[in-house]
């Protein structure tokens, strides 16, 4: 009996020195991966990414982020890694263990071009479960640019499991694209990849269609290169309707800047050269109301466009409504002194505001309902344009309302056809000159509250604007709100067509030379206004 128990005593004396000994070489695959950092070299590096990656550790993450970032540290000497948090603090990237700091032989791991790609695919693959759904979208699109292979698994793990329609089909795509490349895939795979990545049919995806490479079966190669070609047609189809679109956003700005002038100098027939700087005074306003909400209002920042709206028409009306009583009626009839007097107005206007607020621009923040973008189709399309167009649109509907249904704009249209007629009935014609001016100048201002979202809020704002403006005017039909509308979206649509045949100058200047042709056939614009005192 004390025989066996000796023999059993000492069998698990040697089962503990046995287990003691042999730990250190079963320290797991997460920690052989994790050393390979330490090796220096781009071959053990590109295995150690994708080990961790597919570990399952908590530690992995960390790790490879730390490596895109270059704070991974190894030391060749002891093999130890570390990942160095962004506080400053490290910790052991094998146990996860802090350690009071790194040693001074340890230095970043090094990577090429190849191994980025490999930690993007890396990252990628790690973020497809991610209970947010923009992290799951943007993993998926990192996999799909890197198609690494040893994201398949996790892709395709996370395929199963997704309930989302969009990021199914992001996850789709991204196996697609995987299985393009993979060279073991069967031919039948590498079909149905060719049709999911066009159907898919951007940039990103014409890209990786085009990078397949001409080892491929010929079927695969026959596929991939009818995609190609259906893609660049859908691609110059959607290319047409964004420049529309561009088109149209800067057409809104126009329309905005025009449409006060239109007033003015259809109307009065006054060539106002400092209207531009009405624009700008109500940038200014909108900048000051900001900074009051900054300072003492925060919770309202969302609302400061709200509010800068009427007090921008209040402040550039009664400006214009002052200029007209002070200068413009003693000039009625002679358009070269009227034409002087406002470009020097419009000079001491911008030298005013120097003098207030400085030369330098002034900061114009967003609201949260203005910022950002959705892509729609192939298309971007930011919101603070989108809502330009709206509210461009929303002015214009009601002036026409205003002047089609008030007493004012009755009296307005009378005097535009002729200022004689109107006046012997007993309309104050002088008045209507003043509260016209207030009111184009006024527009003009909400004009700059809107601009100021998309342009420099700075004393030479409004000179942007003038001669595009007087363009718009011109081109349309002096006078006619309609033609106004016609004219700038016109112009800013060509604009838009002729900049990337042409460049940006000589499109501008293209856009000058039609219009001088243009006016030489129909001097009155696209619209011209009717009456008796008109055709004279």
């Amino acid at each position: 009996m004390p025989t066996k128990l000796s023999a059993r005593f000492c069998s698990f004396v040697l089962s503990l020195f046995l287990i003691a000994f042999a730990l250190p070489a079963f320290a797991g695959p997460f920690e052989d991966a994790v050393a390979k950092f330490a090796n220096d070299d781009y071959s053990d590096t590109d295995e150690a990414i994708g080990a961790v990656a597919s570990s399952g550790n908590k530690l992995a993450f960390p790790i490879i982020s730390a490596l895109q970032d270059g704070r991974l540290m190894a030391d060749p000497d002891t093999k130890k890694v570390y990942v160095t948090g962004t506080d400053g603090k490290s910790i052991d990237a094998a146990t996860g263990e802090p350690v009071a700091s790194v040693p001074d032989s340890a230095s970043a791991v090094r990577l090429n071009n190849r191994l980025r790609r490999s930690v993007d695919a890396a990252l990628g693959s790690l973020t497809l479960q991610s209970p947010d759904l923009g992290a799951r979208l943007q993993a998926a699109q990192s996999v799909f640019k890197s198609h690494e292979e040893t994201a398949l698994e996790a892709v395709e793990s996370a395929l199963a499991k997704e309930s989302n329609k969009s990021a199914k089909t992001a996850l789709g795509e991204a196996r697609a694209a995987i299985l393009l490349f993979k060279s073991d895939a069967t031919e039948v795979q590498k079909l149905e990849a060719v049709a999911t990545i066009k159907a898919r049919g951007d940039q990103d995806a014409l890209a990786l269609l085009s990078d397949i490479g001409t080892d491929q079966p010929a079927s695969v190669a026959k596929a991939a290169t009818s995609a190609i070609g259906s893609i660049q047609n859908t691609l110059a189809v959607w290319s047409t309707v964004q420049n529309a679109w561009y088109g149209l956003s800067l057409g809104s700005v126009l329309l905005l800047a025009a449409i006060g002038l239109a007033i003015t100098f259809g109307v009065m027939g006054v060539i106002n050269m400092a209207h531009g700087e009405m624009v700008m005074l109500g940038a200014y306003t909108t900048f000051v109301v900001q900074e009051v909400i900054r300072t003492r209002y925060p919770t309202l920042f969302d609302y400061s466009l709200l509010i800068a709206v009427p007090l921008a028409f209040l402040v550039a009306g009664a400006i214009g409504v002052l200029i007209e009583r002070s200068i413009i009626r003693f000039l009625y009839g002679r358009p070269l002194e009227t034409l002087l007097a406002t470009w020097g107005l419009s000079l001491v206007l911008q030298q005013a505001v120097r003098t207030m607020f400085g030369p330098t621009n002034r900061e114009v923040g967003n609201p949260s309902w203005m910022s950002g973008a959705f892509e729609l189709g192939q298309i971007t399309i930011t919101y603070n344009r989108l809502w330009i167009l709206c509210f461009t649109l929303a002015v214009f509907v009601i002036l026409l309302a205003m002047l089609r249904y008030t007493a004012l704009g009755l009296e307005m249209r009378a005097v535009t056809q002729n200022r004689r007629m109107a006046a012997s009935m007993g309309i104050a014609t002088s008045r209507v000159d003043a509260l016209t001016f207030g009111l184009g100048s006024g527009i003009a201002g909400i004009a700059g509250v809107a601009l100021s979202q998309i342009d420099n809020v700075s004393p030479n704002l409004g000179q942007s604007y003038i001669i595009d403006s007087f363009m718009v005017v011109v081109f349309g039909g002096v006078g006619n709100l309609w033609g106004t509308l016609v004219g700038a979206f016109t112009l800013g649509i060509a604009n838009k067509f002729l900049e990337p045949v042409a460049g940006a100058v000589l499109g501008k200047i293209a856009i000058l030379v039609l219009i001088i042709l243009f006016i030489q056939k129909r001097p009155r614009g696209l619209f011209a206004l009717k009456g008796r005192a008109v055709e004279a």
